[in-house]
């Protein structure tokens, strides 16, 4: 039984889409054990991934090194005596707790100069691995193996005790009608945010047609709910800063459609299978594109995009406000189950 401890992005999307290293492992050694080391932002999702053993809180911020945290974590660690390392992310310090855990194999891409922490050290090649979970993928590998496809995929467990209990927290009932989420938000910053009286628009026309419109975000996307309730009178039922990621994850469980920034939300989307359109401005599906059998991405390819910037440098964001909520319906209706009854 080989025992792996996997040092894990900090970012909700990209968590996600390690699960896929998670699964890789599993199917290479099914009495594989993987226990993973997280920050607060992301430690929380790996309890809906059952490839999962143990989920380890490095209580530390998204930039803050910590030096004495990591070594003292790194020393409690050396009791479980791990076989391998593998380290999701390419900075320095993310390569000090395995070191710290004096773990005999530690793999990674170079990434900062990491020679000495990790003894596995390898080059990435961007146009080998162009998918973010190639590249989290490979890492499993031996250096003279290739992927093969197809590849696993995210999944999320969830379960009906979890959902009752996140709709109980919210004050919902079970829903009655066909259920449209929709998530406004993206971390990153405004480039990558569909204008939120698109997303009225939307939401207007599908409770039209008979449903329940969601909206979903953390307590940063509390404005841009607003603004959506603010041009759809109120009709739609706000979540935002309601709920914990992992009742999020459940509540989104019931939705039966998913309208969806580039975001943390639209890769958990993605994890639950939901129906999804996803609205591309200032980023590329290429590299993070949603591991869904039911997507449509939706992008209007201008010269200037993708520019992968917060901001719209150009100060126009035509990549966002030209893409229209009928394209978006139009999209909608292209994905089966999301016709109301």
């Amino acid at each position: 039984m080989k025992q792996y401890l996997i040092v894990g992005p900090a970012w909700v999307g990209d968590m996600i889409m390690a699960q896929c290293l998670f699964k890789l492992l599993k199917q290479r050694d099914p009495t594989a054990q993987i226990d993973v080391v997280a920050p607060k932002s992301t430690h929380a999702l790996l309890q809906r991934m059952p490839e999962v053993r143990d989920a380890i809180l490095v209580p530390l911020g998204h930039r803050e090194f910590g030096l004495k945290t990591r070594y003292q974590l790194g020393k409690q660690l050396r009791e479980k005596k791990y076989d391998h390392a593998i380290v999701t992310t390419n900075s320095w310090k993310s390569a000090l707790i395995p070191f710290f855990a004096n773990i005999p194999k530690r793999t990674g891409w170079v990434g900062e100069c990491r020679y000495g922490l990790l003894n596995d050290a390898r080059r990435l090649d961007k146009t080998q691995y162009p998918l973010m979970i190639e590249r989290f993928m490979a890492l499993a590998l031996n250096k003279e193996e290739t992927l093969s496809t197809p590849y696993p995929k995210p999944n999320f467990a969830v379960n009906d005790n979890d959902i009752q209990q996140a709709l109980q927290k919210v004050g919902l009932p079970q829903p009655q009608k066909p259920v449209l989420a929709l998530c406004p938000g993206a971390a990153f910053g405004p480039a990558k945010r569909w204008p939120p009286q698109h997303f009225a628009a939307v939401a207007k026309a599908k409770i039209k047609e008979g449903w329940d419109v969601w909206i979903f975000g953390s307590p940063n996307e509390k404005v841009l709910a607003d603004n959506i309730q603010a041009h759809c009178d109120n009709a739609c039922v706000d979540l935002c800063g309601k709920t914990r990621l992992l009742e999020a994850i459940d509540l989104l469980s019931l939705a039966s459609a998913v309208v969806s920034n580039d975001s943390g939300l639209m890769h958990t989307a993605a994890a639950l299978q939901k129906p999804l359109v996803v609205l591309y401005g200032s980023s590329s599906a290429k590299f993070t594109p949603p591991l869904s059998e039911s997507v449509k991405m939706l992008s209007l390819n201008l010269p200037c995009s993708p520019c992968f910037k917060r901001e719209c440098p150009l100060g126009h964001f035509k990549c966002l406000n030209d893409l229209t909520p009928q394209q978006a319906l139009e999209a909608l209706e292209t994905l089966s189950g999301t016709t109301a009854p």
